[in-house]
């Protein structure tokens, strides 16, 4: 794919010190884009300051969260491609704190898009969907046609959002693209907490000799999608016009037990103990039995499919953090704006 075009264009990341928005920001580092990083540094999720220290320099950083109307009044004019990653992640978290979960996911978005839509040239946005916006899946593999039942708060704001997003592309001809992500893991990915990434939080476990704890006999499916193919994904859809006002499922189009995931990791590990619990009473009411998306739309509309297979993708996580897993154990600071 030919990403010359990327070359100088001004390109906002929120959720930029996240795993998937320091990893797009990589790699429009290295195609010559002008990148700024918007992240709010909220506890306890995954933002982190080494997922950029490799392109400090390159990049320009502001300290600012996108439920705040003024920080994107300030920040968004003047780009050319918005990749919008900020959001409340945790499923959990949603049912415990809903107005925290409307407000990140729901009123960033609406902040964003109200900014944007008085912009000349609106900047493109490439929002970061979800597979929670399906729920407990009717058929499989999951399409884009496939109805919409979220099964806890999360999944229904995931929904709402890309609603704003899809209404605003519609009737101000806004350049917007949703892409529905699967579970992503790999490399820059939070390490300290299960209630997202659990790929990553597994492998943590496995490397710090802390038992890893299975609900239930493991059975669930998941399909697992690694870092470097959804960066790629974006990008594909941020240079290509026909992906403006459209939908995409993002995934590996395998579906992959829950068990085996586990013992992919113990192996690339080389270590780690599997334990085995009940599911708790509020995560079983909304977990998800089997879940894999088909992604012939995206591969027919941009050419997109996933290079990389489960085994490979474990592998190459486990190396990275084999090499610097202590600056995703300890207390962290954010960089100074600039």
């Amino acid at each position: 794919m030919d990403y010359s075009q990327l070359k100088n264009k001004r390109v906002l990341i929120t959720g930029g010190l996240g795993f998937i928005g320091s990893s797009i920001a990589h790699k429009c580092v290295e195609l010559g884009a002008q990148v700024t990083l918007l992240d709010g540094c909220l506890e306890p999720y995954g933002w982190n300051p080494y997922n950029i220290h490799e392109i400090r320099d390159q990049v320009r950083f502001i300290k600012g969260d996108v439920r705040d109307r003024s920080v994107l009044e300030s920040t968004v004019p003047d780009h050319d491609i918005i990749f919008h990653m900020a959001a409340q992640v945790g499923r959990e978290i949603s049912m415990e704190d809903p107005i925290l979960d409307v407000e990140a996911n729901c009123h960033g978005m609406i902040h964003l898009l109200e900014v944007c839509r008085n912009l000349s040239p609106c900047p493109k946005i490439l929002y970061a969907g979800s597979r929670g916006q399906i729920g407990e899946p009717i058929t499989l593999p999951v399409d884009e046609s496939h109805p919409e039942n979220p099964t806890d708060i999360y999944g229904i704001n995931k929904m709402a959002a890309e609603r704003y997003l899809m209404l605003y592309g519609k009737v101000y001809d806004m350049p917007v693209v949703s892409l529905r992500l699967n579970n992503v893991y790999g490399p820059r990915c939070q390490m300290h907490a299960g209630f997202y990434g659990i790929l990553n939080w597994f492998m943590s476990n496995a490397m710090t000799e802390i038992p890893i704890t299975v609900y239930g006999e493991g059975s669930q499916t998941r399909d697992y999608v690694y870092i470097d193919d959804v960066v790629e994904a974006f990008l594909r859809a941020a240079i290509s016009p026909v992906a403006n006002q459209e939908v995409f499922f993002v995934g590996s189009g395998v579906e992959t037990i829950f068990l085996d995931m586990v013992k992919e990791i113990v192996r690339a590990v080389g270590k780690g103990e599997i334990t085995y619990i009940p599911f708790p009473e509020s995560r079983e009411k909304i977990d998800i039995k089997r879940f894999v998306v088909s992604t012939a739309k995206i591969q027919n509309t941009l050419g997109w499919t996933a290079k990389t297979n489960l085994r490979e993708g474990i592998e190459a996580t486990a190396r990275y953090y084999k090499d610097c897993l202590k600056h995703y154990l300890e207390p962290k600071t954010s960089p100074s704006d600039g």
